[in-house]
């Protein structure tokens, strides 16, 4: 790591040293006085450049290399580390209508589905901004948006599915460093679910617990950790739940030494929050906040503008060094880290020799294809129920068409918006009309620029007319009236509460249209949100729905293309808010038959190793070792019934879906779905859930359906190890009606090498302090305490396992964890062997290839504290006994995904395969499929 390199005499200087620890930003588009002066005699060594310090790509050039001369010739060791906010989308600080391209929002990006597009675009990002000399991206953002409604983020996070925000957080990261620019996420540790409070001397509170965080907010920035993350930015914000007070996380040592450093093992740079936030500056103070922040465990403290605050900060940090309250160590440990990070992106070779104009010149072909390929991909028609696209084929070409939209502050991304805008009269919303040929008029830049594109594809006029916090007025209703079609753009309408109000209000006027005949007819509403997609995601009432993700003018033309029909949408939602009806091929109806075991299981272990063979090799499938017989239970207490959909006349499977009513809980499950690769995107899979849904409907009894089956366990929910085809299947299932939203983890684990395997030091140790003695038992004579323990875990398929285990002495075995006061139970699982019954319905037994056994189904009772020390117990003694029977191998199956893997990790046990099991109350389901 970092922290071992040797450093030159050379930092012995004090001065030299601090200033390495202090990032300053500045304002004008020149050198000024202050930060000359902060370079020169305080050695700064990292500056924030904002968009109010740059004019253009040739001007940043000669700024940024103005800056680097003025640290060389004042013999700064190493050059400036110089960073920017280069997000794409709305947040970019550097923008030239020439060299640099727009691209879209982190959100847009993820709504193309592809994080092959993703790293691309950050590629070509950090190429233009470092070809005008800078070194670092503050970036990607890392926070997933788990409260969309009430907070400022948007569209800059990829949306509120961990799992996704980490696909394509390391996308991004992994873009940046092959482009040679140091990297930083952000904001550590999640502003996906800040609580506001009244001003700006409130700080915004994290209220979940560590132990929440970890299971979705902190997951983006371990994998980042782990694929080489340079820096972290730490957030200014409070955090408040169970065992955690912190009053700014920058400045917690809970936060930074503990959590960032310790829990995950991050060795790069930590850089604060502005200190000069008022929140902070006004409780704290810039001068001892800078010690707290240096103390907890931040390499670089950030100071953003105000040269008397960064002043303070520099005497507050060497007051701290002469009161002992900062140590030497503790200021090297951090100096070697950013030279560490220093090394990695710039020399003075590359920091006085910029690329500039020259270079960017040769980027510009090539990154304005990909600008407008990803801009393309990224726009999402949400629904379209009416299909009331392409416009063309809803309005006439004479007849006149209707834009509305809300008075936005301009983006500084918008090349429009660079000019001087015309003042704009808001009480007095008089259209704009553009002929084909007509000049410009009164508007906002970027969406005037909307409507002359509009405008420029069709004879007929194109009216526009901004809307306000006044609501609907009589000259809005006039031109709704007048016009025959009308597109209502929203900017984050849910905290522009007047714009969701406004569109509720246009789109009640243009349901309730009457013909010349008197019939009332539906005039046509398109609604655009061009930055958040929420504000109209969940709202069925308005029919036709579009996201841009962004509202730049590279945005807004592709839109333009998907309303006249010349851009077929491909953009999906992102996270979990794809429970979208998308645009569907009128779907095919296959005839589904009920599975003939005698008829059609020499056809499905044929479909079988079709699948097989059709999963590319880096995606392992979960059916290598199955066949026919592993989806038959047989079970007297589960009423299973399987479909296929076949070719009558060759006998060959294309389809094959099983289901599963387990009686004892009333749950019904679809346990296996697949389709013969060939023929795939031909409703086979629709035509046998739906079968498959409407006979699980049927049984008596049926309290909840569950995706995925623990017995037999081969797919236990959706598969997920990757990325691209687990957007696939999660998007395919939540169109069939399932809530992908409330699934849950769950995964199946192998530890391997048990012929050498000992159990972790300590570990037999501390399971003595559990309080719990353990034994194993064989056969039926124990079934009664054993099944009501298991009644405390109301998990589908859970007692039929523990009854086929009880029911087979010979090869399975219950170890248990009894209270020794009085005996009680409160933990169990299921020992077996490949010679049980069991073993028949894991094909994972059969795939590892050596001697293997199995551990199953456990079972902790919710009223023992020591939930993680006794479920390592269970297993430990169960991997004891696994040894002993001469097996090398054992497979944990039915584990919670979600869980803290380092304990079972540290026992020897890998991830086998990850799944999400999705489950729903059958009293709520909402999409019964059609007869």
């Amino acid at each position: 790591m970092g922290n071992e390199m040797t450093l030159d005499p050379v930092w012995d200087d004090l001065d030299k040293t601090l200033g390495q620890l202090f990032m300053m930003g500045f304002d004008g588009t020149s050198v000024t006085p202050q930060i000359r002066q902060l370079i020169q005699d305080h050695h700064l060594g990292s500056i924030l450049l904002t968009a109010k310090n740059l004019k253009s790509a040739e001007e940043t050039t000669k700024l940024v290399y103005e800056l680097q001369k003025i640290a060389y010739d004042a013999g700064h060791p190493v050059p400036l580390a110089i960073g920017v906010d280069q997000e794409n989308g709305g947040v970019n600080s550097l923008f030239d209508e020439i060299y640099i391209r727009q691209y879209p929002s982190a959100m847009g990006l993820a709504a193309t589905g592809s994080t092959e597009l993703a790293y691309d675009v950050a590629k070509a990002t950090a190429q233009e901004v470092a070809a005008c000399g800078i070194n670092w991206i503050m970036g990607p953002c890392l926070d997933v948006l788990t409260n969309a409604r009430n907070q400022p983020l948007g569209v800059r996070t990829t949306g509120d599915d961990p799992q996704e925000v980490s696909a394509y957080g390391v996308a991004f990261m992994k873009g940046y460093k092959e482009a040679g620019v140091a990297t930083m996420g952000k904001h550590f540790p999640s502003y996906g679910n800040l609580e506001f409070l009244g001003s700006a001397l409130d700080v915004p509170i994290i209220t979940e617990s560590l132990e929440q965080l970890s299971l979705s907010a902190l997951i983006p920035f371990r994998n980042a950790i782990s694929h080489g993350l340079d820096a972290m930015m730490v957030g200014g914000c409070a955090m408040s739940s169970a065992g955690l007070d912190v009053m700014h996380a920058c400045l917690s040592e809970q936060v930074v030494d503990g959590l960032l450093r310790s829990d995950l093992k991050f060795d790069g740079v930590v850089v604060s929050e502005c200190l000069e936030m008022e929140a902070l500056s006004h409780n704290i103070g810039v001068g001892g906040g800078t010690v707290m922040a240096v103390n907890a465990g931040c390499d670089i403290v950030l100071l953003c503008r105000s040269f008397a605050f960064q002043q303070e900060a520099i005497s507050g940090f060497k007051l701290g060094i002469e009161n002992s309250m900062i140590t030497k160590a503790r200021v090297r440990q951090s100096l070697r880290r950013v030279l560490q990070m220093k090394s990695k992106c710039t020399s003075w070779e590359k920091a006085l020799n910029p690329p500039g104009i020259k270079y960017l010149s040769t980027l510009q072909p090539s990154h304005t294809s990909l600008s407008t390929k990803a801009y393309n991909s990224s726009i999402t028609v949400v629904r379209d129920k009416n299909r009331l696209l392409p416009l063309s084929n809803n309005i006439e070409a004479e007849e006149e068409l209707l834009l509305l939209t809300p008075l936005v502050k301009p983006l500084a991304a918008s090349a429009a918006s660079r000019l001087l805008s015309d003042s704009v009269n808001q009480g007095s919303p008089e259209p704009a009309v553009w002929e084909r040929s007509a000049s410009v008029m009164s508007g906002e830049r970027v969406f005037r620029e909307l409507g002359r594109s509009l405008a420029r594809q069709r004879s007929g006029r194109v009216l526009h007319t901004s809307y306000t916090a006044n609501g609907v007025r009589p000259v809005h209703e006039n031109l709704i009236n007048r016009a025959s079609a009308i597109i209502v753009l929203t900017a984050d309408a849910n905290r522009n509460l007047y714009q969701n109000g406004f569109t509720k209000h246009v789109s009640m006027i243009c349901s309730m249209q009457y013909s010349a005949g008197g019939e009332k007819r539906e005039k046509p509403l398109v609604v655009v949100s061009v930055s958040s997609p929420y504000d109209f995601a969940m709202d069925p009432s308005i029919g036709t729905y579009i996201c841009t993700y962004d509202f730049t003018e590279t945005a807004l033309n592709s839109l333009v293309k998907v309303l006249y029909g010349e851009l077929s949408p491909t953009g999906a939602l992102p996270g979990t808010i794809s429970q979208r009806q998308k645009l569907h091929a009128s779907r095919q109806h296959w005839l589904v038959e009920a599975f003939n075991e005698e008829r059609d299981a020499h056809s499905l272990d044929a479909l079988i190793k079709t699948v097989m063979e059709g999963t590319p090799l880096n995606q392992h499938s979960e059916l290598s070792s199955s066949s026919s017989n592993s989806f038959l239970l047989r079970h007297p207490e589960v009423l299973e019934a399987h479909f296929v959909v076949r070719n009558s006349s060759t006998q060959a499977l294309y389809g094959f879906c099983s289901t599963y009513f387990f009686k004892s809980i009333g749950t019904g499950v679809i346990g296996a779905l697949f389709v013969d690769p060939a023929r795939r995107k031909l409703s086979i899979g629709h035509s046998l859930h739906n079968r498959a849904f409407r006979t699980l409907l049927q049984r008596e009894g049926i309290k909840r359906f569950q995706l995925g089956s623990r017995l037999p366990s081969i797919f236990l929910g959706i598969p997920t190890a990757h990325g691209a085809e687990r957007k696939r299947l999660r998007s395919w299932f939540a169109n069939m009606g399932w809530n992908t939203a409330l699934s849950r983890a769950v995964c199946s684990m192998v530890a391997r090498n048990l012929s050498t395997w000992n159990p972790p030091d300590g570990m037999a140790k501390s399971l003595q302090s559990a309080g719990a003695e353990f034994d194993l038992v064989y056969g039926w004579e124990y079934a009664g305490p054993i099944l009501d323990h298991i009644k405390t875990s109301n998990r589908q398929g859970l007692a039929e396992v523990y009854k086929l285990a009880l029911a087979d002495p010979s090869a399975c075995g219950i170890i248990r964890a009894k209270r020794p006061e009085d005996g009680a139970l409160v933990g169990t699982v299921v020992l077996y062997n490949t010679q049980s019954n069991l073993a028949e319905f894991v094909p994972a037994m059969k795939d590892i290839g050596e001697p293997t056994g199995g551990i199953s189904s456990p079972v902790i009772s919710p009223s023992v504290g020591e939930y993680s020390t006794l479920l390592q117990g269970l297993i430990l003694l169960g991997m004891r006994q696994i040894k002993a029977q001469g097996c090398n191998a054992c497979i944990l199956d039915y584990m919670d995904g979600d869980g803290n893997f380092d304990g079972l990790s540290a026992m020897g046990f890998g991830l086998l395969h990850n799944f999400e099991e999705v489950s729903c109350d059958a009293a709520t389901w909402t999409m019964v499929p059609p007869s």
